[in-house]
């Protein structure tokens, strides 16, 4: 396996300006961090056989014969015995599985299985602890802890009994409920009951509660594998406690049930969970980043592209958590979703020269460039350089076929009528929304959105710099960036769609973002964009006429000074996450390509003012953005110079939630609002001020996001602040969300495979 480091960029500004487009830049080998061969988490669920046949997993013949099907879902205790066997005791009697299939147990009866009672009553004969008793474990000398209703107990060889007060500091416990007790392979005790969780070892307790990153308290057993990782087992969910800190396990993306009644560990460390609804498994396998890489883009080319084009984006199945009956569908954003696709496998050719990723990168630059071709000659004019949201083929019934996307009542004038009255006054009334194109094989969506753009733009000059090699592919991204660059200037930085109107969000004009109220909000962020499209035709086409007009809005309309503040919002939490996405990509590309220095020094403060309210999101795509650029860079005002270099952590945090996305990219519900180590935010507003800011939403003890395998997430437009993420396990997510940083780490230096 390869060691994977991580290292930070440390040179001066000026640098930045002048780096290497066409191959992996090679940073100083500061603040390295090796990362190698990780533990990735995995789990498996096993489900009844009733259930699986009532998703419409399996047939019931399928289910009959299942190896990995469940007699019962209702387990209430569980066990590992000799040779790594997992005993359950379900309501129907004893199920073993042998490492390969479930069946019923005739030969032992559950009281000869040790583990599946959490009690040693035989011990216990003869002792009172007052109260009923939960759990018991001995250690090595013989010592028995015992967890009951009325307390922590210690029971020593002789037969006396210690009621136990644990102390930390200033804080002293009077335990009840005791739900768990156990000893790890050093000797410690560990206990959990409501008031929360207590390790006692040589030098004294550890009390641990919400204010020390315990997720929940509502506890039903704890276990401690061979690793001394300890599980706790809860109502809602599981928890491990391991030298990394503290992981919260709920919904079925790691087990099958969300009430956890007893826990087993097995000689590999994996932890094995008796639930209402079945058996979960939670273990780890050895894995590189560039492992799971392999993993997602193989789910990507098998289940999540549309078209003969591969857009990228989120697909469908029918059965939950099965790959059964996948189905593509289009979104508003398909030209984004692909460009930071596209994107990602620009960075990977940049960093790895690998075949695949070079025409993975020439597949999303087809798509996108074809988005761009198929309005020209088509049902309604449009002017040369309009870009479409989306496709959608004509099936084999012809245009009048149920499947024409304007037949959805949302699209018929009615229904935009009805949205611009009950929604948005500004909303967008005209027909067709999906014209055909020239010979009638697709419908085009139109009303094209600046997130559109934003995507578009950030992939062409990656495509043109990284991949892109002979005189004729490099013309087709000029010609494309040429074609939408013209168009906006021409109109006057607007979009302007079939009905000679701009678009409801690419209008980018200096009358609207500096005259116009309603604009007020989108002043910053579209001047930011608009700044930072010319900069990449300036690049990309050499045409100096584009540097040109950077100075012409800066000096006429103010376009920099606009963009010194991209984004109206009141503070961490506060934001809109869309325009957090397009805000970073667009300033990437400007400070990656502009040769304007007044523009650099300007936007790389105003980078870093943005980026610090987007830190404790634990977003490596944002670091490695803003890192990319803000690194070492030296800002100066009448107050002195300040180092803009992004802040401590940032590197840990990207790597970190890079290593915890999970394997499984179904989008199953997360529930996080009953936690005990969240606080929620103040009331807050998010853009405007008029707005209820009553959602709910949350923050670590730590000042932190909640981390990536926490929550579910398809792109990193997705509020990370929010408590609970719904989903039912029939949408898949691609993994393009992983790759675009993982692959711009490599090139930047960021992480360095040995």
């Amino acid at each position: 396996m390869s060691k994977l480091k991580i290292s930070a960029l440390c040179f001066f500004a000026m640098a930045l300006g002048a780096q290497s487009a066409s191959s992996q830049l090679i940073q100083s080998a500061t603040n390295q961090i090796e990362v190698g061969t990780y533990p990735q988490e995995i789990s498996k669920s096993f489900y009844s056989a009733k259930h699986l046949v009532d998703i419409g997993a399996m047939s019931e013949e399928e289910a009959a014969r299942s190896a990995e099907a469940l007699p019962s879902a209702d387990i209430s205790g569980i066990a590992v015995g000799d040779g790594d066997k997992v005993y359950a005791l379900s309501d129907q009697g004893l199920l073993v599985y042998n490492g390969q299939r479930w069946s019923m147990e005739s030969s032992k009866k559950p009281e000869d299985i040790t583990g599946l009672n959490p009690v040693d009553s035989e011990s216990l004969r003869g002792i009172d602890v007052g109260g009923e008793v939960y759990a018991s474990a001995k250690n090595a000398d013989g010592e028995m802890a015992v967890g009951a209703d009325n307390g922590l107990f210690i029971i020593d060889s002789d037969g006396s009994v210690t009621e136990i007060f644990p102390q930390d500091g200033s804080r002293s416990w009077a335990p009840t409920g005791v739900k768990g007790v156990g000893y790890d392979s050093k000797g410690n005790l560990w206990f959990c009951s409501p008031q929360g969780v207590g390790v006692s070892k040589g030098d004294g307790w550890t009390l641990f509660t919400g204010e020390e990153g315990l997720p929940y308290n509502d506890f039903t057993c704890l276990a401690i594998g061979p690793d001394d990782k300890v599980w706790f087992g809860t109502k809602i969910g599981a928890i491990r406690y391991d030298d990394s800190g503290w992981h919260y396990r709920q919904g079925q993306r790691w087990l099958p049930g969300d009430e956890v009644r007893d826990i087993a560990i097995d000689s590999k460390g994996n932890a094995w969970f008796a639930t209402n609804e079945g058996v979960g498994k939670i273990g780890f396998v050895p894995m590189t980043l560039a492992e799971k890489a392999d993993h997602y883009e193989e789910l990507i080319d098998k289940y999540n592209r549309r078209t003969e084009y591969g857009y990228v984006l989120e697909a469908h199945t029918e059965v939950p958590g099965h790959f059964i009956g996948v189905t593509n569908h289009d979104s508003d954003n398909d030209g984004l979703w692909t460009a930071m696709y596209g994107a990602g496998e620009c960075f990977a050719y940049g960093a790895t020269k690998d075949p695949e990723a070079k025409r993975r990168a020439k597949q999303a630059f087809e798509a996108l460039r074809f988005l761009s071709v198929v309005p020209v000659g088509g049902e309604v004019v449009q002017q040369p350089g309009f870009v479409a949201r989306t496709v959608i083929p004509v099936p084999e019934e012809g245009v009048n076929s149920d499947k024409n996307p304007n037949f959805d009542r949302s699209y018929t004038p009615r229904g935009m009528q009805r949205n611009r009255g009950s929604n948005d006054t500004l909303w967008k009334v005209y027909y067709p929304r999906w014209p055909l194109n020239k010979d009638k094989t697709y419908w085009y969506k139109t009303d094209t959105s600046s997130d559109e753009l934003d995507g578009h733009y950030f992939f062409y000059p990656q495509y043109y710099d990284l991949v892109a090699e002979t005189e004729q592919e490099k013309e087709r991204v000029r010609e494309v960036v040429r074609n939408i660059t013209d168009h906006l200037i021409r109109n006057d930085y607007r979009l302007i769609d079939h009905d000679g109107e701009p678009t409801r969000w690419s209008d980018y004009s200096p009358e609207n973002l500096n005259h116009n109220h309603d604009w007020y909000n989108e002043r910053g962020l579209k001047s930011l964009s608009v700044l930072s499209y010319l900069t990449v035709a300036k690049h990309i086409t050499g045409d100096e006429k584009y540097g040109e007009e950077i100075v012409r809005l800066m000096k006429d309309y103010a376009y920099n000074t606009n963009a010194m503040v991209a984004k109206i919002q009141f503070g961490v939490g506060s934001g809109n996450q869309s325009d957090d996405e397009m805000a970073i990509m667009c300033y990437y590309n400007l400070l990656k390509y502009t040769d304007n220095p007044q523009l650099r020094k300007e936007l790389t403060y105003s980078f870093y003012t943005y980026w610090i309210l987007e830190f404790p999101e634990l977003n490596p795509f944002f670091n490695f953005c803003y890192a990319s650029q803000g690194l070492d860079f030296y800002y100066s005002n009448p107050w002195g110079i300040h180092n803009l270099s992004p802040w401590e952590g940032w590197l840990e945090d990207s790597v970190d939630t890079l290593k915890r996305f999970p394997l499984d990219r179904f989008d199953w519900s997360h529930k996080n609002e009953h936690r005990i180590d969240l606080n929620a935010f103040p009331r807050q507003v998010a853009q405007e001020p008029y707005e209820s800011g009553e959602r709910l939403q949350v923050i670590r003890k730590n000042g932190k996001a909640l981390p990536a395998d926490e929550r579910h997430f398809n792109h990193w437009n997705t509020n990370p602040w929010a408590p609970n993420y719904g989903g039912s396990g029939r949408g898949l997510s691609d993994g393009a969300v992983y790759l675009l940083p993982y692959y711009m780490g490599l090139y930047h230096g960021f992480i360095v495979e040995e």
